[in-house]
């Protein structure tokens, strides 16, 4: 989640988009029965959920030259997100799944809970060096079924000229007191404090769990009085001004573009708006999103996993290996990282090696390196419809109908009726 060209946000063109990045190749079935079928050199598939970087890209050059490395030719075929997460249940039920699969993190636990992923250690893959907070979103049940190329995740931008005007000094920000006390300063001194996304989607989850999980809360236990606490912190913002009306029904693009007025203080985004935040016609800054009683609250993680679907012919996985390694070096995660704009690399030496090159993106990569994945804590296929349950109680109380604590009692009771 996301960048407006990643995860939930990415307004992308309905349907698919089929990339032969080798031209002329016919796709390989991965159904297909002959013994050693492509297993050294020929043809592998691969998907992603990329269709904006078309074929000739620089995303498109790098996946065929990994190919190349390993000796063999990649046939590329890009999706929707939501269309390629389908496509992969419908791929491994008619057994004709692709060799290399790029996965929004959430589905992760989905696709595996099918047993059609194969597991890393199965592929001879090392996961040492990754960030463990990161790849949790791959781990189910104890085994890993994947490596993340990289993530990304939310802070707070401020209107540096905004703040100037109202006394605030960013640097104060450490906590929710200090933050509330900030949007007062702010709203007394004629401006508007903050916007967030509160949708009654994914989106609406998305942007809230920086606060709920803040606060100390737990996913398996939505009416906990952390989990009330945290609802009432956006509520009690709504209702004293601090935030607008518009919260209820706000996407993330709507909370950037209603930020890019300038009237704004605050605005909880992502790394995605890293290069829209430096052009806009007034100085820019970022604060970690603060935990409750202070540090940095830990934010959700968007960003994809490179998988690997069961192949019948299981020679073609030491190709596959060979493929995902050239995709994971730290060289290479600095690079998708620098074609995504920007996604924080998953590994610390992937981490340095970025920050060599842009300084600027430190908080970003501290922001990662406290973020955490949604089905983390081995929520696995419950996450979804508890974020359902969440998002829904978020609505009911922003719009009123429902007190924090009744909105997130039923949203428990709903949860616990969902995945039971």
């Amino acid at each position: 989640m996301h960048h407006p060209q990643r995860g939930i946000a990415r307004p992308l063109a309905a349907g698919l988009a089929t990339i032969a990045v080798a031209g002329g190749l016919a796709a390989c079935s991965a159904g297909d029965d002959t013994p050693g079928a492509d297993a050294a050199g020929g043809t592998y598939t691969w998907w992603d959920p990329y269709p904006q970087h078309e074929e000739g890209s620089d995303w498109a050059e790098r996946v065929q030259a990994c190919g190349e490395e390993a000796g063999v030719t990649i046939e590329r075929t890009a999706y929707d997100t939501t269309a390629l997460t389908n496509q992969a249940l419908l791929a491994a039920q008619e057994g004709t799944s692709p060799d290399v699969i790029l996965l929004d993190n959430p589905a992760v636990s989905t696709l595996a809970d099918t047993g059609m992923l194969t597991g890393v250690a199965e592929l001879g893959l090392d996961t040492s060096a990754v960030d463990e907070n990161l790849l949790a979103a791959g781990v189910v049940d104890g085994e890993t079924y994947g490596i993340p190329i990289g993530a990304n995740t939310l802070s707070l931008y401020y209107n540096a000229e905004v703040l100037d005007d109202a006394g605030v000094d960013p640097a104060s920000i450490t906590d929710w007191e200090s933050l509330t006390a900030a949007l007062g300063d702010v709203t007394d001194a004629g401006h508007k404090g903050i916007t967030f996304a509160g949708i009654g989607t994914e989106e609406g989850s998305f942007q809230f769990l920086p606060w709920f999980w803040g606060a100390g809360a737990d996913l398996r236990d939505l009416d906990s009085p952390e989990a009330v606490e945290a609802l009432e912190l956006w509520t009690g913002w709504l209702n004293d001004g601090y935030a607008p009306d518009s919260v209820i029904n706000n996407s993330q693009n709507t909370v950037w573009e209603e930020f890019l007025t300038g009237d704004f203080a605050f605005a909880e985004n992502g790394t995605w708006q890293v290069n829209s935040a430096a052009e806009a016609g007034f100085e820019t800054g970022l604060v970690q999103l603060p935990a409750r009683d202070g540090g940095v609250a830990p934010a959700p993680t968007g960003g994809e996993f490179i998988v690997a679907p069961v192949q019948a012919d299981t020679a073609r996985y030491d190709a596959t290996r060979q493929i995902v390694e050239c995709m994971t070096t730290p060289e290479g995660l600095v690079e998708t990282a620098n074609t995504f704009a920007y996604y924080i690399p998953p590994t610390t030496e992937g981490q340095d090696a970025l920050l060599e090159e842009n300084a600027d993106l430190g908080p970003w990569v501290e922001a990662v390196r406290n973020a955490k994945g949604r089905t983390s804590d081995d929520l696995g296929t419950d996450y979804p419809k508890i974020s359902e349950a969440l998002w829904t109680a978020v609505q009911n109380a922003l719009s009123g109908a429902r007190t924090p604590a009744d909105a997130l009692s039923k949203a428990q009771a709903d949860a616990e009726a969902a995945t039971s």
